[in-house]
């Protein structure tokens, strides 16, 4: 979630904070062992976002997590751009994740972009090696398709990324690194945890867990290379038991972007 609301609503998008150029493959054994703690498993829940720059919304997007009988986590969202934005710019997206319930890990994500002239459908599937992207655009009558492989082992999507992310104990100072693949490139992923503080959204005031993103991008040899459209990333987690992404807010290409939870209904109250 995606420049923000595209990858936001597919909401890693934001999650960004250039960090220094960095050769070989030493970071790959600096990465968080991928060991999903005992914090509850998440409620199955609806959830409302606005996105938008320089606070003003330009976007919005429902979001709905399930677990299915299979033993997977869903997460559907859709959205699309709002108001003044949508005049400037037509943009709405569908977004399927699903991450196995155990382990946590991606079995695989479904987008689809619909923007004024151009249609776009990325998929992507994640196994034990690795993980393959197909793509393809559709614009004035014209297809273009392109497969990408990816070959690593430890490999995320960002759903599953945030699903293993809030069920470690988050302890002031803590850092975290996965390596995550959104949709078409691979990038290393460092949260670290700044602290604790009171915040106000649209849905209420809570106590949050304020987290700093960085994000590297992962070159064909496995060398790290600065982000060149995000600077830094702010993001604040609920500090009880459902951990929801609370609000983002991010210094790109065009400015201050940011992500905010409107409203969340959940399926199954707390006992």
């Amino acid at each position: 979630m995606p420049i923000l609301f595209q990858r936001s609503a597919a909401l890693a998008c934001v999650l960004l904070f250039a960090t220094p150029v960095a050769r070989g493959q030493s970071w790959e054994a600096k990465l968080s062992p991928f060991v999903p703690g005992s914090f509850a498993e998440p409620r199955p829940l609806r959830a409302r976002y606005n996105f938008g720059w320089s606070g003003f919304a330009a976007a919005t997007a429902d979001f709905r997590l399930e677990k299915l009988s299979n033993d997977r986590f869903q997460l559907e969202a859709h959205g699309g751009t709002v108001g003044l934005a949508r005049t400037l710019w037509k943009f709405d997206l569908r977004h399927t994740a699903l991450s196995d319930a155990k382990t946590l890990r991606p079995v695989s994500v479904q987008e689809d972009q619909k923007l004024r002239a151009k249609e776009v459908a990325t998929a992507l599937t994640y196994s034990p090696t690795g993980v393959s992207s197909a793509r393809e655009e559709r614009s004035d009558g014209a297809v273009k398709s392109k497969t990408r492989h990816f070959d690593f082992p430890n490999i995320l999507s960002i759903n599953s990324a945030l699903l293993f992310l809030r069920t470690q104990p988050l302890t002031d100072g803590a850092s975290y690194r996965v390596a995550v693949y959104p949709a078409t490139s691979a990038y290393l992923c460092t949260v670290t945890v700044i602290g604790r503080e009171r915040l106000a959204v649209a849905s209420g005031k809570q106590e949050a867990i304020k987290l700093d993103v960085q994000l590297s991008k992962i070159g064909e040899n496995r060398e790290l290379t600065p982000h060149k459209k995000f600077r830094k990333a702010t993001v604040w987690l609920s500090n009880d038991a459902d951990r929801l992404v609370l609000r983002v807010e991010a210094q790109v290409f065009i400015g201050q972007v940011f992500a905010e939870l409107q409203s969340v209904q959940f399926d199954n109250p707390i006992p």
